[in-house]
């Protein structure tokens, strides 16, 4: 779905990353590149529920996001030959609408929610009896008056996505049939990638380009196709159209994408941590507050990648910049107190 976040290394997806999504989109299973466990697992199920004739058990998956869920469920009810229908957790305000979603769908399509952590609870409470015996109750009217009315729904096949999925109630997670976590891609996949989107989208790029520009990517392919699509120009420009490894270098210098792939708003929490906290630990809130970003934006946005990397450690008494983060920020001539901490609570 649509994300209020503009920076260029954004996991979420922007108006322009939607409306380009359809074109880049792979088209099944075989073109999706990365994610090779849970593509097999998939296609084992989608191949066993394609012999007996029945829909495949509702599915969940998560994962930080730009990983490519919306993708998959796309890929999956293509390989199952059916419908999908798209919509999202905070889209469903009403009972009424979740029911109508639900009593649209014909034998064995697919329903996509995206952000499915962030369904009501009277809306989840109507999932419940849907993906368990294929039926929603609504009651009308009120007191002595009420009336319980019953629908019968198609068998149909639930995708939820989510990038918090310990938000999941537990009966609505245990209700799903099978759930698939999907990883950041490594540099090869995503220039594996890069090089499949220049393609379609016409653009002239060579090998050492494709890789400079998925070694910056933070192991997401929406970044990698974002950072793609804004170095084209950059190349249209100044350099003949072609990209390169040098021609790359000098665009994404440009919009403040370093070598590790951090933004300008990435390093700010960095250098916060080491300048402002002595290295840490700091609790999410200070460091919310010293940075002017919301808790949860650090935390679901930043810090996955910050982590991964090994430039960030989450520990109960709060977050700490690591000795990688320092000498990346060119602080490694901090007092011995600053990396006596650091050494000490990592």
């Amino acid at each position: 779905m649509k994300s209020n976040d503009n920076r260029m290394t954004a996991a979420g997806a922007t108006e322009e990353d939607l409306t380009l999504d359809t074109t880049l989109r792979p088209a099944s299973l075989a073109d999706y590149v990365g994610q090779e466990s849970v593509k097999g697992n998939l296609q084992i199920a989608i191949d066993a529920a394609k012999g007996r004739g029945e829909g495949l058990d509702h599915l969940l998956l998560y994962g930080p996001p730009g990983l490519g869920k919306t993708s998959l469920a796309y890929i999956i009810a293509r390989e199952m030959g059916v419908n999908i229908r798209i919509t999202a957790g905070p889209a469903i305000e009403r009972q009424g609408d979740l029911v109508g979603l639900l009593t649209d769908l014909g034998a064995r399509d697919v329903l996509f929610i995206d952000e499915i952590h962030r369904l009501s609870r009277v809306a989840e409470e109507v999932l419940y009896p849907a993906m368990e015996d294929y039926h929603v109750d609504i009651i009308t009217g009120q007191g002595a008056s009420a009336r319980s009315m019953r629908f019968q729904l198609n068998r149909f096949t639930l995708i939820g996505a989510t990038t918090r999925a310990g938000l999941l109630s537990s009966p609505l997670r245990d209700r799903f049939g099978a759930s698939f976590r999907l990883d950041f891609y490594t540099a090869e996949e995503l220039a594996t990638i890069v090089r499949r989107s220049a393609s379609i989208l016409n653009v002239k790029i060579d090998e050492s380009g494709a890789e400079e520009i998925a070694r910056r990517a933070r192991g997401t392919p929406r970044v990698a196709n974002r950072l793609l699509r804004r170095v084209r120009d950059f190349a249209q420009v100044c350099a003949q159209g072609l990209i390169s490894k040098d021609v790359a270098d000098q665009a994404l210098q440009k919009l403040e994408v370093d070598d590790r792939g951090f933004d300008k708003m990435d390093r700010d929490i960095l250098l916060t941590i080491i300048d402002k906290f002595s290295g840490g630990p700091v609790g999410l809130d200070t460091l919310a507050a010293a940075v002017g970003e919301e808790s949860d934006t650090i935390e679901d946005v930043y810090e996955p990648y910050l982590i991964k990397e090994g430039f960030l450690n989450r520990t109960p008494r709060g977050r700490i910049a690591t000795p990688l983060a320092l000498s990346h920020l060119g602080r490694t001539g901090r007092s011995q107190l600053t990396q006596g901490k650091l050494f000490e609570r990592t």
